[in-house]
């Protein structure tokens, strides 16, 4: 079977990315911050903690993933957090910067790193071996939110992270994506759930509703399947419609 390694995937984004890919045929590391195991998660399944700004920790889940099941085949670098608390730009910390800096872009960035020289490492080794990366974004990297500097400067950063990573291995068969969910109903947004829900309402979203988790882990099954491999390093939005212009 086919193994991969899902960052943040405790609940959430990544929760529902990693049950996808584990009901589809691969065997998955899932993975998050937290010591224990989710309680939820059932017994068959495969925890391993890692915090991803940490090096150490870093190497620590690439090696238990090919130790455990013998190969990686997908890295899906989907850990992220937002800043503890809203400020606006001009009060914003170096504190929280570099808190948001290191999961999301630092993390990403190595952690792809690691995967990518596994994944070369296992080419030539293995049948019809056709690994792939898969960074989750946010249309945060292109939408400011002066309230949150950091983490979309954060996101901006990943979407070049996969643009760098794409270019790099796509002559070694190794496609790299981007899926770039929009307003999605998880932890993150609970807090501003009723702003953003007003503003659906009011017609920000074409499709008309928050973004589900799964919606984005469909997409991600999508960038795994093998169908859209002559498009490495492509975006994927996962936005309800948000990426269009409109009169």
């Amino acid at each position: 079977m086919k193994t991969a390694v899902v960052t943040g995937s405790s609940r959430g984004i990544g929760r529902a990315i990693a049950d996808l890919l584990s009901e589809n045929g691969y065997d998955v590391v899932y993975s998050g911050t937290r010591a224990a195991r989710p309680a939820d998660l059932a017994k068959e399944r495969d925890y391993f903690p890692c915090d991803v700004s940490d090096g150490a920790a870093r190497a620590a889940l690439i090696a238990h993933a090919v130790e455990r099941f013998g190969r990686l085949d997908v890295l899906v670098n989907n850990a992220g957090v937002a800043p503890l608390v809203r400020r606006d730009i001009l009060e914003m910390d170096e504190e929280s910067f570099d808190r948001v800096m290191g999961v999301n872009l630092k993390g990403t960035l190595f952690l792809s790193q690691l995967a990518a020289l596994e994944m070369l490492a296992e080419k030539g080794k293995i049948s019809e071996y056709r690994p792939r990366i898969v960074n989750i974004g946010s249309l945060s990297a292109y939408t400011s939110s002066t309230s949150r500097g950091e983490y979309c400067i954060s996101k901006a950063g990943v979407s070049m992270v996969t643009r760098l990573f794409a270019d790099r291995l796509a002559r070694e068969g190794i496609p790299v994506f981007e899926v770039r969910p929009g307003i999605i109903a998880t932890d993150m947004t609970a807090v501003v759930h009723e702003k953003y829900q007003r503003m659906i309402d009011d017609g920000l979203l074409p499709v008309g509703r928050f973004g589900e988790p799964m919606d984005v882990a469909r997409m991600v099954l999508a960038c795994c399947s093998g169908l859209l491999d002559y498009s490495a390093g492509q975006v994927l939005d996962a936005d309800g419609g948000f990426a269009l212009r409109r009169l």
